[in-house]
């Protein structure tokens, strides 16, 4: 419990040891006197509950990488002191990026990381004592203009095995396209739809909320029109229109072939690129947007499971007599250039399963998790990361193919 003082504490620490945080000490000094006091974890819980904690303004939750199994008592410490309006300072040293996004979306209102960089946490505390402007109502859900026919091309990404990279392809892939800038011309109109129903993260990698908006679409598409469909919609930085995976987990049957086709050419109707995140599942829709498709990647790694799954795909598709040449075969987190034995081994594998690998992407590393853990497209979460070039000349490529296609057309 904090000690009396002749004036009101106004701001805690609260953490394992405050003394293994001493420079958050000394600016806590610097920037409050005396009127500051110290908390573990549990103790917070229990103060808020006082009458000494309304003149609280704010708590410093400080924590590192061994706190990280106490996420859960971290979680509530900040969802009880927003419960009483008490701003929450969040001072992390060598916390994992996921970690971090959970405290975040529970309410924290700054971070800073540790060591505290100079005056850092006094800007911090003026921030938080600066008025909040009056909260601007949520954004309406993008107008569609009714009657439009862009006959916009499908571009397909199916992972045909877990962790391939097919999420971060798709929604990095509709960002390029989305930025594109030409002298003269503005950027393509760009629409992603996350068509996993049950295990689909676009909503996750670009931190847009799932709506019930989405189900009640999905579930009557035969009544569906242009003002239906843009409501289901959001907007992402007001440049990139997604249809996110609705919000509860659904069969993947619950839609029809024709409900997919109605979707797709709704959106091809609007967009100039749709971009399609399919589930690593075979499902009965998944002949319909093979057909519409303009290009169809296929996500695979240098593994044994992404061989065997890129031959059962393969059978498959011949035994349906199905479009396979559009398959582009995509090998995630590819060996280097100077790696000669991974090459191989590259080679080797095409050879087997008697397919083109077309396209090679590198290992981005942990800044693909971390952009993705905050929500953010590489393009501005790593703008120089290696698999984030490679993205950007591949939208570059299939938009100057597009256009010459229209040019001959």
């Amino acid at each position: 419990m904090p000690p009396p003082q002749t004036a009101p504490i106004v701001a805690c620490t609260v953490s394992r040891d405050v003394q293994n945080f001493d420079l958050l000490i000394e600016d806590m000094e610097t920037a409050l006197g005396e009127a500051w006091g110290d908390l573990g974890f549990a103790e917070a819980l229990a103060f808020f509950g006082q009458p000494e904690a309304e003149a609280l303004e704010f708590i410093a939750l400080a924590m590192d990488h061994e706190d990280e199994q106490d996420l859960v008592l971290m979680s509530e410490i900040i969802t009880q002191a927003k419960a009483r309006k008490i701003k929450v300072i969040l001072i992390a040293e060598d916390m994992t990026p996921a970690s971090l996004h959970t405290l975040l979306r529970k309410g924290a209102d700054e971070f800073i990381p540790y060591p505290l960089p100079e005056k850092e946490l006094e800007r911090a505390i003026e921030r938080i004592r600066t008025p909040e402007e009056p909260a601007k109502p949520e954004a309406s859900a993008p107008s569609l203009k009714a009657g439009t026919s862009k006959e916009g091309a499908v571009i397909v990404v199916h992972g045909l095995a877990g962790g391939t990279g097919a999420t971060t392809l798709a929604t990095n892939l509709a960002w390029e396209l989305a930025i594109l800038e030409k002298k003269g011309k503005k950027p393509p109109s760009v629409c992603l739809l996350d068509l996993d129903l049950q295990f689909g993260s676009v909503s996750t990698f670009l931190d847009l909320p799932r709506r019930e908006a989405v189900y009640e679409m999905l579930s009557d598409t035969e009544s569906m029109d242009d003002e239906t469909f843009g409501q289901s919609l959001l907007t992402f930085n007001d440049k990139l229109h997604v249809l996110t995976a609705p919000s509860d987990m659904l069969p993947l049957d619950l839609i029809s072939v024709e409900d997919i086709a109605r979707v797709i050419d709704m959106a091809r109707s609007h967009f100039d690129y749709v971009v399609v995140d399919m589930p690593s599942t075979l499902v009965q829709w998944t002949e319909t947007v093979l057909h519409a498709a303009h290009v169809y990647f296929a996500t695979i790694e240098l593994d044994m499971r992404s061989a065997q799954n890129t031959l059962r795909f393969k059978r498959a598709l011949q035994s349906e007599e199905l479009p396979a040449e559009k398959l582009r075969y995509v090998l995630n987190r590819a060996p280097k250039f100077t790696d000669l034995s991974g090459k191989g081994r590259v080679k080797r594998m095409a050879e087997s399963l008697e397919v083109a690998i077309e396209l090679s992407l590198p290992d981005g590393g942990k800044q693909i998790t971390q952009g993705a853990d905050h929500g953010l497209p590489l393009a501005s979460s790593a703008p120089k990361n290696p698999l984030r070039r490679e993205i950007a000349k591949l939208a570059a490529s299939i938009h100057e193919t597009k256009s010459d296609e229209a040019k001959a057309a």
